[in-house]
């Protein structure tokens, strides 16, 4: 894919991954106390804190993801922040039969964010990120300079006078 074409599938990433947690995240907002229950009840140490920085992260993250603002950093703390609540909320190895099944199944869809964000750390934003409105068309960023180019070596000096290193070219008769 080229072009629009790809900054578009890369935009409809990007809404999919935050809708999968900014609802969530804004529910949890309006009840952090009951969020910090839940967390206590899965053992969670510092229930408060962990459940205040907590709704931080997913509604922030999310936004940023939209937004497409610092996708390394962005992404590799939304994908550390679902694996790390997936592991927390959802022990299946602790349950059986039915209740281990579903909490299995949460488990590994929430693994499976975590690689799309991964995927989003790795790929960034595309030209339809907060930056690309910045720029016009889908031109790319101008390639930042590192290093000067090396210069050609300085040629001897000659005393003023040109001399080519073949034949002398042809001249026309005056």
């Amino acid at each position: 894919m080229f072009g629009s074409a790809q900054n578009g599938v890369l935009l409809a990433a990007r809404l999919l991954m935050a809708s999968a947690l900014l609802p969530t995240g804004v529910a949890r907002a309006l009840n952090v106390s009951g969020f910090a229950v839940t967390l206590a009840g899965a053992g969670c140490p510092a229930p408060n804190a962990v459940a205040t920085a907590a709704v931080i992260v997913q509604v922030f993250g999310p936004l940023a993801v939209i937004l497409g603002v610092m996708p390394r950093i962005t992404g590799l703390a939304m994908a550390g922040f679902v694996a790390g609540m997936a592991a927390l909320l959802h022990p299946f190895w602790l349950q059986a039969g039915a209740a281990a099944v579903t909490e299995r199944s949460f488990f590994l869809a929430d693994l499976g964010l975590a690689g799309a964000f991964l995927m989003y750390a790795m790929t960034g934003p595309g030209a339809w990120g907060w930056q690309g409105f910045f720029r016009s068309g889908d031109a790319p960023a101008p390639a930042r300079a590192t290093k000067a180019a090396p210069k050609a070596p300085a040629r001897a000096k000659t005393g003023g006078v040109k001399r080519s290193g073949g034949r002398a070219p042809a001249r026309a008769a005056a």
